[in-house]
């Protein structure tokens, strides 16, 4: 179906994006503030960059601690526009009887790859500073991986229900 012939739908949230938008936003948003909070006792160093293995492999500014949280937030704010026009995403089976279902499923992927990467990004940002103030030495061996998982998972999962969606 071409992107101008399909209908645009008024899809209202879902109990569970709501509960995960909500829970992400407390999350984030306090550790912006646990970061504030710390401003003052960080050194003037600071974890800028890791290696693939979680070891820091660059030291910077503590002024660059404010990039994670800014690109989290523009992300986030992208992605929460984004999840009003589904008619726009690109559908591999979009059909005029599971419109809505697409349009659901797609939205639902976009809404948990938007929430996890701010949750991640909120994480990082918690651990840069358990790093800087010397209660911790790296991300971890098991970061990278988990990081992936967390990702590709439910994108893998959400594909698959694209093509089990007849209705």
């Amino acid at each position: 179906m071409n992107i101008k012939e399909r209908p645009r739908l008024h899809l209202k949230i879902t109990p569970f994006e709501l509960m995960f938008n909500g829970m992400t936003l407390i999350l984030f948003i306090g550790s912006i503030i646990y970061l504030l909070f710390v401003w003052g006792t960080l050194p003037s160093e600071v974890p800028a960059h890791y290696n693939a293995t979680g070891e820091v492999d660059r030291w910077g500014s503590k002024w660059e601690m404010i990039i994670l949280p800014i690109i989290a937030a523009i992300l986030w704010i992208g992605m929460t526009i984004l999840e009003k026009y589904p008619h726009v995403f690109n559908y591999m089976n979009l059909k005029k009887d599971n419109i809505r279902g697409q349009y659901l499923n797609a939205r639902r992927m976009l809404n948990v790859l938007k929430n996890t990467i701010t949750l991640i990004f909120a994480y990082m940002n918690w651990k840069d500073v358990q790093i800087a103030l010397g209660h911790d030495d790296a991300l971890g061996v098991w970061f990278t991986p988990v990081f992936f998982l967390l990702l590709f998972v439910p994108m893998g999962y959400y594909i698959i229900k694209s093509f089990q969606i007849k209705k």
